[in-house]
């Protein structure tokens, strides 16, 4: 879905329900709204990690035809990502890309050699999508020898409407824009990637084909709270640490390195920004190492867990040619997979954590009551760990189900506690019954076309818990989404996207942190001004409350 429109701000009232695992607060109204569907973060394959900038078109032919085979398409990977070294950094004079014909041949009669829309054809063909990367910079990564050749001016800065339109022409879904050649020049990836934004949307205007954006400037800058609807368009994703491992080429120099644990446990950490995720937009802690060297299976579950729990892209970086039937089972988990494409789009986070190292992660679902819940033992000894359904914002009485063995482990009461063993996870599912709602309404109404700065305030919210989740319930009768900008007790902004409702009420979702005391806690929504466009705000109309 592209996010195109500003919004200024809604002329009456608004629902505003916050409700986190222990705590429930809302804006009411009167009628029903139904939760409108959001994009899911993306599942697939990128070439990097195992291939680095060494990339040709069997390379790519070869992942593609792996992930049907091996059933991960069906079970729900579609994107085949080249990174970079497909093309080596020479132009025409009129700008275009000179792409070598060796490394990408015709594949069929009628295909003209070093046209990267052979490839492209080809993955569509196995009902796959095709991404393709470039730098927002004027060099990529190739410019560093340690990875691989290099490769010089692979980056798009000074083409970025011409480069983009070539992506879109050629049929690429998804485009990576890496920050390497952007640091090297001290360039403000706030502005470049707004620039880069504008030139996608246009590139989707003149072609009628959508490109997918994932910003890849490694959390500088902290893109959360720049990122969503940047350029007053749209980034769908954004890098938010630097990479787990470098390139781990089997035949390589490289051969010998490693994935770590910890390392992967610290982009886990670094992607945690809850506020910022929702709507169709997601932190990206990076693509994952499971199956690559240095995992063990265990160690591969426990990883896909974590991403399942922060609700992250599902890029795999390891060779789905060489992948193990466990490593297999682990991607393809059903359980695990619905946790991290759960319809609401949202994070989870720490709920509590009884002794250092031992910690419980918890995620809102979007089936009434249910929550995905992570014990997790950071230590190098076993542990028991437990999680309290209160903290939950679950009644006393739940049901618990451990979604690796597929257990039922029957009914609980008050709390769960679960051995863990070193550096591991325990993954559950635990469905009760939600606190109930408590309810708010806006202070003020004000027209938004005469008024750009002002704000919709919702005062003496309260909650039990820091970490709340809001029901926004608003209606959009336009064909495209609207965004709004929500500040909650004078915290940095995010700015929501609002997708179409037609002529009846909807409801998203979004975390906010609730830090104040009491009923002290205040929400603001205010116009979206990363775009000049101004456009009608939506219709408030009323609400059934849970």
């Amino acid at each position: 879905m592209r996010k195109q429109k500003a919004i200024a701000v809604f002329t009456t009232q608004i629902v505003w329900m916050a409700m986190i695992l222990s705590s429930t607060v809302a804006i009411a109204q009167t009628g029903p709204a139904s939760a409108v569907p959001v994009p899911l973060p993306p599942m697939g394959w990128s070439s990097w990690n195992s291939f680095s900038n060494a990339v040709d078109s069997q390379i790519i032919m070869d992942q593609a035809k792996a992930m049907v085979t091996a059933g991960m398409h069906k079970a729900g990977y579609q994107y085949i990502n080249i990174d970079e070294g497909w093309w080596l950094g020479k132009r025409n004079a009129d700008g275009t890309f000179i792409v070598d014909e060796k490394a990408w041949p015709a594949l069929k009669q009628g295909e003209r050699a070093g046209d990267m829309a052979n490839i492209v054809r080809f993955i569509h063909g196995l009902g796959l999508k095709a991404g393709i990367y470039t730098d927002a910079g004027s060099n990529g990564c190739s410019m560093f020898p340690d990875l691989g050749p290099v490769y010089m001016n692979v980056g798009s800065e000074g083409y970025y409407e011409q480069d983009f339109e070539q992506f879109a022409r050629w049929g690429f879904d998804y485009v990576k824009v890496d920050w390497c050649g952007g640091d090297k020049e001290n360039l403000d990836p706030a502005v470049q990637y707004a620039e880069i934004a504008r030139a996608i949307a246009r590139a989707e205007k003149i072609t009628g084909h959508s490109l997918y954006f994932s910003i890849y400037n490694w959390g500088k800058n902290s893109p959360w709270t720049w990122a969503p609807h940047v350029g007053g368009v749209a980034a769908d994703i954004w890098r938010t640490s630097g990479d787990i491992v470098d390139p781990i080429v089997a035949s390589g120099k490289n051969s010998a390195r490693k994935a770590s644990f910890d390392k992967m446990l610290g982009n886990f950490d670094q992607g945690i920004h809850p506020e910022a995720q929702h709507t169709g937009f997601y932190n990206d802690p990076d693509m994952m190492v499971v199956g690559m060297p240095g995992f063990s299976d265990t160690q591969d579950r426990a990883h896909f867990s974590l991403w399942a729990m922060s609700g992250a892209p599902l890029l795999v970086g390891a060779d789905l040619t060489k992948l193990s039937p466990e490593t297999l089972a682990t991607l393809t988990n059903p359980a695990v997979l619905a946790i991290d494409q759960d319809a609401l789009g949202l994070q989870a986070v720490k709920v509590s954590e009884p002794e250092k190292g031992l910690q419980v992660w918890a995620k809102p679902l979007s089936a009434n009551g249910t929550r995905a819940v992570l014990l997790l033992n950071r230590t190098g000894t076993s542990a028991n760990v437990t999680v309290s359904l209160k903290e939950l914002g679950l009644g006393d009485s739940a049901m618990a189900k451990d979604l690796w063995s597929g257990k039922d482990l029957g009914a609980v009461q008050g709390s769960y506690a679960s051995q863990v063993p070193p550096s591991d996870t325990v993954l559950l599912l635990i469905t009760g019954t939600e606190f109930p709602a408590a309810t708010y309404r806006p202070n003020n109404k004000f027209d938004a076309h005469s008024c750009r700065a002002c704000e919709l305030t919702f005062s003496h919210v309260a909650a039990n818990a820091p970490w709340a989740r809001g029901r926004i319930v608003y209606t959009n009768p336009d064909k495209q989404s609207r965004f709004a900008e929500l500040r909650v007790n004078g915290q940095i902004p995010t700015r929501i996207a609002f997708p179409p409702t037609g002529a009846q009420p909807g409801e998203v979702s979004v975390m906010s942190l609730l830090d104040q005391p009491g009923s002290a806690n205040v929400l603001r929504f205010a116009p979206d001004h990363s775009s000049a466009e101004v456009n009608e705000p939506p219709a408030i109309q009323s609400i059934s409350m849970q």
